[in-house]
């Protein structure tokens, strides 16, 4: 289309998605944003496409909060498929959840296991007949790329092992994905170390951030997640809702977990559910375009010569408290 050609609704769409997500542009596209789309602008088309969610639940009840986040709110919620697996459990207990839900229709598959245990602390809460879930990742997320036409979202709130298994087995998937990963962190709280995510399975995340760039992956860091405005503890209204008698089953699922975890941490910061929010588009998470690399431990620092990414660089927390509450409702 020539400069004289350009269609008023592609370049609201343009201004107004770069407005929300780059702060650099608020003040520039503050008054066509504020006056809204033209009558014919829909939903981006990203924003209906097929979900993957690649989930470590069943430990920081984070993963759980964003799995039934997603399972109430987000209709294209296809397949999910865990990492960090402890023996197949992890998918159980996530097909459990989604099954309290209603949501019978999603897929769930055990993904990576890397041998950890320490992360775990749901044993008990999936009753027994809950089945093994299978665990051919590769042949799920093919059948679903399949029959897609266009981009699947993929949301990654585990360590990046299972990307790094369809890079390497079908990187032709991979193409196929608009990637959000909850991970990395430019000051990590633990200076020493790499940020969770990332450092459960380095390899993964070193071979596999480089490997997005083509497709600009998006990174929701722990620089804006781990932020005590974001925590559910005892004290929090959504906790107490969970504590009910008249709370629904996958609530009460919530409320153990989360007592579970508390027994050793005095809250949940919602890191994953965070991210979930980042892929649907919801507006309350700022970015930027960074380039960064990761060193030989997998930890994160800005580099003019490293891969260029979309990164976290702040959240409303207050606006996302309220959103997290009305999925609730």
């Amino acid at each position: 289309m020539g400069g004289g050609d350009v269609d008023p609704e592609d370049e609201w769409t343009a201004i107004a998605g770069t407005s929300v997500s780059f702060e650099e542009f608020e003040e520039l596209a503050g008054p066509l944003v504020q006056g809204g789309p033209p009558p014919a602008v829909g939903v981006p088309a990203i924003a209906r496409a097929p979900m993957i969610i690649d989930s470590d639940i069943g430990g920081d009840p984070d993963d759980t909060v964003a799995l039934v986040v997603a399972a109430r709110l987000v209709p294209e919620l296809r397949l999910v498929v865990t990492s960090d697996e402890y023996g197949g459990e992890r998918a159980r207990f996530a097909r459990y959840l989604l099954d309290l839900v209603g949501r019978t229709d999603v897929r769930v598959v055990a993904g990576s296991d890397l041998g950890n245990s320490r992360m775990w602390v749901v044993d008990g809460l999936c009753p027994g007949e809950v089945p093994r879930q299978g665990t051919d990742v590769v042949g799920a997320v093919s059948e679903l790329c399949e029959a897609t036409d266009g981009r699947i979202r993929w949301v990654g709130i585990g360590p990046l092992s299972n990307l790094a298994t369809l890079q390497a087995e079908r990187p032709e998937l991979v193409s196929q994905l608009a990637v959000t990963q909850m991970g990395g962190a430019i000051n990590y709280r633990d200076p020493s170390r790499a940020e969770h995510n990332f450092r459960v399975d380095p390899d993964a995340a070193i071979r596999m951030v480089p490997a997005l760039e083509p497709w600009l992956p998006t990174f929701v860091v722990s620089d804006v997640t781990f932020n005590p405005a974001m925590e559910i503890t005892r004290d929090s209204p959504l906790y107490k809702r969970w504590a009910q008698p008249d709370a629904r089953p996958f609530e009460w699922v919530l409320r153990e977990h989360c007592d579970r975890w508390m027994a050793k941490y005095p809250g949940t910061m919602q890191h994953d559910a965070l991210a979930l929010a980042a892929a649907m588009l919801w507006p309350g998470v700022r970015f930027v375009r960074e380039r960064v690399a990761l060193d030989s431990i997998a930890r994160m620092t800005r580099s003019d010569d490293g891969t260029e990414i979309v990164m976290s660089v702040s959240a409303d927390y207050s606006a996302f408290m309220s959103w997290l509450d009305i999925a609730f409702s």
